[in-house]
């Protein structure tokens, strides 16, 4: 075992074999989709816990922090945000763009998205754009769902790109000392390729078939964009504060502060301004509408899955996992770089991939002996970021991003079904994983 366990496991049971019982458990019933997965993650960290695997000590420790203020931030900033009409006039305006087209918004905001998520992190990508998604739908009376699906998609694959875009770049960065334009670099190409295909495969799944009413389309192209806009103060407000956020989070590394606490504290500002006129009684109506606006299913799916993840982590299956990787592979460094590809996304698309990619830093960088020291690891953690980053769009809860649409989209009244995800999403990234895989051996091997 990595760590100790509360006090010892029921009946002296072996804690690997709990542990991972408990794992394939709680993603087998979340697969079913009886229960409201926030339910299942939550009863799942309960049992780690009371099984003995955990320490409650443990379980807290095991919490990403950091990710749960910035979902938490971003979700506070965007539902103050949206109050001022900011998204139905970015609606508009795309929409107007494409010329109504929904094939034209559907590859619009694919790559509007994969841009983002390379200069901000994921969740605030999707955080932002899902909202303006939903109203255009619904403006030309087409089916969100393939629009959200695609921007999960497109969300991962562009933030593959950067060493801000996904939380596994940050911590291959920091552990090795790469920069900003070393990722843009090496992985800026494949992700290009990537995102191309992703809209062709867009095109031939929905983007032909769909249709809009003219006179829906007219009435859209007719729209005045600025006469959305509900709150001209709030706008500039809200304009001002996530200007600041997204600054903070370029410059983060240089002032030393995390994207949770950067995104607490622009949502702590925006909530500031946006109640500094009103009355108390009315601040305490409004900051209870902000409050109620935020993805508490989400929220707490992560405490539960962040704790389930602890226990497999602590008991040792993740190492275990690693280590058998690296004598499968022989010392070849080509396999070995093709293995860490393929079983980092496999891996990532059914458990987080933070603590997975923090157990592999040290294990590559102990293999620098054997490929001629630190430099002849590059092919190798360029095949734990691709893999990592990619996997994550293989199931609904892969990567943060995943979780947060669907949590967008059901308050919207649209399903998203973990087996009807599945079906789509993870075939595609097992293309991305094999585009990945030839472009390893053209660029680095």
């Amino acid at each position: 075992m990595t760590g100790e366990s509360a006090s010892g496991v029921w009946f002296g049971w072996d804690p690997l074999w709990v542990s991972t019982a408990l794992l394939i458990v709680t993603y087998g019933v979340i697969m079913t989709e009886r229960i409201n997965r926030a339910i299942v993650a939550l009863v799942g960290a309960g049992l780690m816990i009371l099984t003995g695997v955990l320490s409650q000590r443990q379980a807290i420790a095991g919490q990403d922090f950091n990710t749960l203020a910035l979902l938490i931030g971003m979700m506070l900033l965007v539902a103050i945000a949206r109050r001022s009409g900011m998204f139905q006039y970015l609606a508009i305006w795309s929409a107007q763009l494409a010329r109504g087209s929904p094939w034209g918004i559907l590859a619009l905001l694919s790559v509007a998205t994969a841009v983002v998520s390379a200069l901000l992190d994921n969740v605030t990508t999707v955080l932002l754009i899902a909202p303006v998604t939903l109203v255009i739908a619904e403006q030309l009376k087409v089916p969100p769902y393939p629009f959200l699906f695609t921007e999960i998609l497109a969300s991962n694959i562009g933030g593959t790109a950067t060493l801000i875009g996904d939380p596994p770049n940050i911590l291959i960065g920091s552990a090795v000392g790469l920069t900003f334009n070393d990722f843009v670099i090496n992985l800026g190409p494949v992700v290009a390729i990537l995102l191309i295909l992703q809209i062709i495969a867009n095109h031939l799944i929905w983007g032909r078939r769909m249709r809009t009413d003219a006179a829906d389309r007219a009435r859209v192209m007719a729209y005045k964009p600025h006469r959305s806009i509900s709150d001209w103060r709030l706008l500039w407000c809200s304009l001002g504060v996530l200007t600041l956020v997204i600054l903070g989070f370029i410059l983060a590394h240089s002032i030393h502060l995390q994207p949770g606490t950067i995104a607490l504290g622009g949502a702590a500002l925006l909530l500031m301004l946006d109640n500094w006129p009103r009355g108390r009684e009315e601040q305490t109506h409004h900051v209870h509408a902000v409050f109620g606006d935020v993805e508490w299913i989400v929220i707490f799916f992560f405490v539960g899955l962040f704790a389930i993840v602890a226990g497999v982590e602590h008991a040792g299956l993740l190492s275990l996992l690693a280590d058998a990787l690296i004598g499968a592979t022989g010392g070849d460094l080509a396999v070995t770089a093709v293995a860490i590809l393929w079983v980092s996304a496999l891996l990532s698309a059914i458990i987080d991939n933070i603590p997975f990619v923090a157990t592999m830093i040290p294990v590559v960088k102990s293999m620098a002996p054997a490929f001629g020291g630190p430099e002849g690891l590059l092919p190798l953690w360029w095949s734990l970021a691709l893999g990592a980053c990619l996997g994550g769009n293989g199931t609904l809860i892969g990567a943060s991003a995943n979780l947060t649409v669907a949590g967008i989209a059901e308050r919207a009244g649209v399903p998203f079904r973990f087996l009807t995800f599945l079906a789509l999403a993870f075939p595609m990234m097992i293309a991305s994983i094999v585009v990945s895989t030839i472009y390893l051996y053209w660029r680095f091997l």
